[in-house]
C-alpha cells in the first residue's frame, strides 16, 4: 500500500487498529471466516458448507488474494486488536462501483467498533480507488449484518440474487451507500 491512504486507522488509546492485511496474516483471516461462519451463520450456511470447511486451503486462498491481488483496486484489510487479527474486510472497484466482497469480525471480539473500523477503511480505499457508490451483497436472513450497515447508512437497492448452495438456496439482497453525492442519491 502506498504511504498515502490512511492506514493504520487507529482509534484512541485502546491497541486498535485497520491495516492492509500482510502474507502472515492469511491464516488468522481464514481462522476468523471458519469461526465467525460457524457461531453467526450457522443458520445461514449450509451444514455441508461449514462441516468441509478446509482451512488450510481458505488460507492459501487468502495468502493468494493478499500477495497477487487481480489488480491494484482489490485490496484485503484485517482489524488487529493488541497483536490479534479480530476480522477482515475485502473490497475491490471497478468502472466506479466499490464491492464489499466479505466485512468479517470474530464474535467474540464483536461490540468493539472493529466492523465499524473496517468498514470506514473500505470506504476510504473505495473512494481513493475512483468509486462513486459502494455496494454489498446480504443473506437475506442475516439481521445483524443488515442492522450494521443501516446504521452506518447504507440501505437495499431493490436488487436480489439467489445462490446455489448445495442445499436450500441462499437468497441475498444488495445494500449500497453513495460515496460521490453529486446526484443527490444517498440513500
Amino acid at each position: 500500500m502506498t504511504s498515502d491512504l490512511p492506514f493504520p486507522r487507529r482509534t484512541g488509546s485502546a491497541d486498535v487498529s485497520v491495516r492492509a492485511a500482510r502474507p502472515g496474516d492469511a491464516a488468522a483471516i481464514a481462522r476468523v471466516q471458519g469461526i465467525t461462519w460457524r457461531t453467526a451463520y450457522r443458520a445461514v450456511l449450509p451444514a455441508e458448507i461449514l462441516d468441509a470447511w478446509d482451512e488450510p486451503a481458505v488460507a492459501a486462498s487468502w495468502q493468494a488474494a493478499v500477495t497477487s491481488p487481480p489488480s491494484t483496486s482489490h485490496r484485503v484489510l484485517v482489524a488487529v486488536e493488541k497483536d490479534v487479527v479480530v476480522g477482515f474486510a475485502a473490497v475491490a472497484v471497478g468502472a466506479g462501483v466499490g464491492e464489499v466482497t466479505t466485512l468479517l469480525v470474530e464474535p467474540r471480539w464483536g461490540r468493539r467498533g472493529h466492523g465499524s473500523r473496517l468498514l470506514a477503511a473500505a470506504t476510504d480505499l473505495a473512494a481513493a480507488d475512483g468509486a462513486r457508490r459502494l455496494e454489498v451483497w446480504l443473506a437475506e436472513s442475516d439481521r445483524a449484518s443488515a442492522d450494521f450497515y443501516e446504521s452506518a447508512g447504507w440501505a437495499p437497492d431493490g436488487w436480489a440474487r439467489t445462490l446455489d448452495t448445495g442445499d436450500a438456496p441462499l437468497r441475498e439482497l444488495r445494500w449500497y451507500t453513495v460515496l460521490d453525492d453529486e446526484e443527490g442519491s444517498r440513500p
